[in-house]
C-alpha cells in the first residue's frame, strides 16, 4: 500500500477489515470511515486540532466512571443520544429519551405505593399510570425501573457521602397494570460542567441546563423496552433543554392534591401533587 493518497485511503483502510460474516458490523464501520474521512478532507484538519480531538476523548475516558459515563454525556449534549432514541421509537410505542450518565442496573426493587424520597426535604409527588401494549391492553408485571435528581437538582449519586441508590427503585406493576409511587419533585439542573463535555459548551457558549425531568426504563415480557423520561407543564428549559429530550408526547400535567381526594390503593407518604402517565409498549422483535 506505498501508493495510497489521502483520496485512495478510505477504500485502503475498508479493505483492511475481513468480517464479511457480520454484514452489519461492516456496514456500520464502513459507513464510519467514510464520513470520518470525508469530514477531515472537507476541513483540511490540522495535527493540532487532531491531537486535540484525541485529547478530549481521552479526557472524557479518564474522568468517567462507573456511576458517571463522560461518553453518554458527550452523546446527550450532541442530540446524538436523542437521534437514536428518534430512530428507534417505533411500533407506536411511548417515545424514547435520554438515558443520561447516572443510570444504575441495580437499582433497589420497591414495593408499589413507597415513597422513593427517604427524608429528602421538597414537595411529594404521587406518580402513577398504566403499561399497556400498543392495543390498549395493560401488561400486569412490568417493570417500571426510575431515578431522578432531588428538589434542589441534584442526583444523590453526586454528592458524597450519600446513598447513591436514594431517588430510585425498580416497581413491579400489579394485576391492572397500574404503577405508583411518591417522590420528590424534582428541579431543573445543570448536567456534568467539571469536565471535557462542559468546556466544549462553554467553548461553543451553550448553557448546561435540562429541564427537569424523571428517568423511566420501562421492561415486560415479550415487548420491546423503553428508555424515557417525563417532564412537566410550564417549567423552564422545556424549550431549549441541554441535551434535547423534551418531546411534546413526554410533558404531563402536575396536579395539586387536595385534602379530601382520596386513592384506590395505599401509599406511604400521602402526596402534595400528582401526575397521570401510561407509557405503551410495542411487541418485541
Amino acid at each position: 500500500m506505498t501508493d495510497i493518497n489521502q483520496y485512495s485511503i478510505t477504500e485502503a483502510v475498508k479493505k483492511s477489515f475481513h468480517a464479511e460474516d457480520n454484514e452489519r458490523f461492516t456496514f456500520l464501520l464502513e459507513k464510519m470511515l467514510d464520513h470520518l474521512h470525508d469530514f477531515t478532507r472537507e476541513t483540511n484538519l490540522t495535527h493540532d486540532e487532531w491531537m486535540g480531538v484525541l485529547n478530549f476523548l481521552y479526557d472524557c475516558g479518564k474522568i468517567s466512571t462507573p456511576e458517571r459515563h463522560e461518553f453518554i454525556l458527550l452523546s446527550d449534549v450532541l442530540g446524538l443520544s436523542a437521534l437514536v432514541d428518534m430512530i428507534n421509537t417505533k411500533g407506536g410505542s411511548t417515545e424514547g429519551s435520554n438515558l443520561g450518565p447516572f443510570y444504575l442496573d441495580d437499582a433497589p426493587v420497591k414495593e408499589l405505593g413507597q415513597d422513593l424520597g427517604e427524608e429528602r426535604e421538597g414537595p411529594r409527588v404521587l406518580c402513577t399510570g398504566i403499561v399497556r401494549d400498543t392495543l390498549g391492553h395493560p401488561l400486569p408485571g412490568a417493570i417500571v425501573d426510575t431515578w431522578q435528581a432531588d428538589s434542589s437538582g441534584t442526583y444523590p449519586i453526586q454528592e458524597e457521602g450519600q446513598d447513591k441508590y436514594d431517588l430510585r427503585g425498580k416497581f413491579t406493576c400489579d394485576d391492572r397494570g397500574r404503577y405508583y409511587y411518591t417522590t420528590v419533585l424534582p428541579k431543573p439542573y445543570t448536567v456534568p460542567y467539571d469536565g471535557p463535555v462542559g468546556n466544549l459548551l462553554r467553548a461553543g457558549k451553550r448553557h448546561a441546563w435540562r429541564a427537569a425531568h424523571l428517568h423511566y426504563i420501562i421492561r415486560a415480557d415479550r415487548m420491546r423496552s423503553i428508555t424515557t423520561e417525563l417532564f412537566f407543564e410550564n417549567t423552564d428549559y422545556l424549550d431549549n433543554d441541554a441535551v434535547f429530550g423534551v418531546r411534546n408526547s413526554l410533558i404531563t400535567k402536575v396536579d395539586r392534591v387536595r385534602p379530601e381526594d382520596s386513592f384506590d390503593f395505599e401509599l406511604e407518604r400521602r402526596p402534595d401533587a400528582r401526575l397521570t402517565y401510561d407509557f405503551v409498549l410495542a411487541p418485541g422483535e
